[in-house]
């Protein structure tokens, strides 16, 4: 009877693509640790731009402003949107993107040529330094460069991290697992959130160098944790062609030894990886067989930042002061926010694998629109009859930016990193991947930049400019992306052949070649 329960078993696992083992929970919870610093650097940031001792030592001049609006605030002509405009200020919050832009290109190569573990450490390893840095900071420059370090280990661990999850989870729980990561970067959002919460009451007004300093904590576990992380059987077979020790290593984490299917599947794509090792990956993601992908690794991570969340991610803060809130109560209704994405993020994870992920984006792009629209209709509303948004329009607003964070947190966020991580075959994933993190630096720095004088130019309209954007996204994902569902990850590749549009674009291509032949 025992035997013949382990083989029905065994049989279970390698029908659905293997089983979750306590090894590959482990690893992958190891591993989503570079969600954790990613989160936490979000959420710092925003939280540290509204401490009053912060702003007075680094940017001077927004705290008089601050502290003057203060004094002024029932005159309707001070622009009290317009306080934290200052381009030095972004450029405390947009600097780690643009080091983070140039590490995740350098990572593609580390990735590729040494595996998942080393761009982890690395990553790990940066974060580290410029977390000290940071807490230390005695000026303006040493904070830049500790941001400029932070991006460095955002860029490493952002490229591989997702990577390493796909690849490690089983096709029937990718999905799950994947999410892991957004998960771990809400988690990470949520506790520099409440840390950011408590530190603001040390009356020293040294709170911010504690709130900065804390972000040690998760890069050193990432750190120590990447060395005993197990390499991913894709990569082993990617970096040293062991195809036995690939074999070994998926029967580890599949919790069978039926996986002869899988290792087939992983052989072919690294045969193939391996005919074209003497092209750069970077040229041959820029062919025309490759182009949904290319245009994928664009476009998710576009639409990531277009959302609008990074409104809230850094600036919530500064939002909620701008709407009424003193420091304090802003950063709890930040602290709120963030427990309401990450239990969102949660949800996503029990269901992706159940519903899809096509699902989930339509759900959480109407989600997140309904509830833009309504936020800047109150905004305009509460100004229009009072020139400054009372208590009772403010508590609306909060109660609205849970709705859009819950949306955010079970569609865009997790997905905007599950569905290119999924996506791509394993002679370009790891080129790709640093292709859509460098997009999402890109951009990411762009709305950071952005964000403060648009707020103070259009006011509410900046929800409804970002609300614009919720359409053609959920449009465009429910058009020209496949479902991912349960399809293990080597055979993704395929779905791009059976899609009503991406199947046309490759018959039309097939003409063309065809009749250019002919023609010679």
């Amino acid at each position: 009877m025992g035997k013949e329960e382990s083989r029905k078993g065994a049989m279970a696992a390698s029908e659905s693509g293997g089983k979750i083992t306590y090894f590959v929970v482990a690893s992958c919870v190891m591993a989503a640790m570079g969600g954790v610093i990613f989160g936490y650097d979000i959420g710092v940031s925003g939280g540290v731009m509204s401490m009053g001792p912060f702003l007075k030592r680094f940017f001077p001049k927004v705290y008089e402003l601050q502290e003057e609006d203060r004094t002024r605030r029932s005159n309707n002509n001070k622009n009290h949107y317009c306080l934290f405009n200052s381009q030095l200020l972004t450029s405390f919050t947009s600097s780690l993107y643009v080091s983070g832009f140039i590490a995740c290109l350098l990572a593609s190569s580390v990735t590729r040529s040494w595996g998942r573990k080393p761009s982890i450490f690395l990553g790990g390893v940066a974060f580290l330094a410029g977390s000290a840095l940071g807490g230390s900071a005695q000026n303006v420059a040493m904070l830049l460069i500790a941001r400029l370090l932070l991006g460095v280990g955002v860029g490493f661990a952002n490229q591989s991290v997702p990577l390493y999850l796909s690849e490690m989870a089983p096709a029937k729980y990718r999905g799950a697992i994947s999410n892991g990561f957004q998960l771990c970067i809400g988690i990470g959002f949520l506790t520099a959130n409440f840390t950011n919460y408590e530190t603001q009451k040390i009356k020293g007004g040294y709170g911010w160098r504690i709130s900065l300093a804390t972000a040690a904590i998760p890069a050193s576990i990432l750190t120590l944790g990447s060395l005993f992380l197990p390499e991913t059987p894709n990569s082993i077979i990617q970096t040293t062609g062991d195809v036995r020790k690939a074999e070994l290593m998926l029967r580890r984490i599949r919790g069978t030894n039926d996986v002869q299917d899988e290792l087939t599947d992983l052989v072919e794509a690294s045969s193939d990886e391996s005919n074209s090792k003497a092209e750069n990956a970077f040229v041959k993601l820029l062919q025309s067989k490759y182009t949904p992908e290319l245009v994928m690794a664009f476009a998710i991570p576009f639409f990531q930042q277009v959302t609008g969340i990074n409104v809230v991610a850094f600036y919530a803060p500064v939002l909620f002061r701008t709407v009424g809130f003193g420091e304090s109560g802003s950063l709890m209704s930040t602290l709120v926010t963030g427990i309401v994405g990450t239990t969102s993020t949660l949800l996503s994870m029990l269901v992706v694998d159940r519903i899809g992920r096509k699902t989930l984006f339509l759900i959480g792009g109407l989600q997140m629109l309904v509830s833009q629209v309504t936020i800047g209709v109150i905004i305009m509303v509460a100004e229009a009859q009072d020139g400054v948004i009372g208590e009772g329009y403010g508590y609306a607003v909060v109660v609205l930016v849970c709705v859009y964070v819950a949306g955010f947190g079970w569609s865009w966020g997790p997905l905007g990193w599950l569905v290119p991580s999924e996506i791509f075959p394993l002679e370009i994933r790891s080129a790709a991947q640093s292709v859509t993190v460098a997009v999402s630096f890109i951009f990411t720095f762009a709305v950071a930049q952005s964000v403060p004088p648009m707020l103070c130019k259009f006011r509410a309209g900046i929800f409804f400019f970002y609300g614009g954007w919720v359409v053609v996204m959920t449009v465009a994902v429910q058009l020209f992306l496949p479902e991912t569902k349960n399809v293990p990850i080597e055979k993704v590749a395929g779905l791009w052949e059976k899609h009503w549009f991406w199947r046309r674009m490759e018959r039309k291509r097939d003409i063309q070649e065809t009749n250019i032949l002919g023609s010679s």
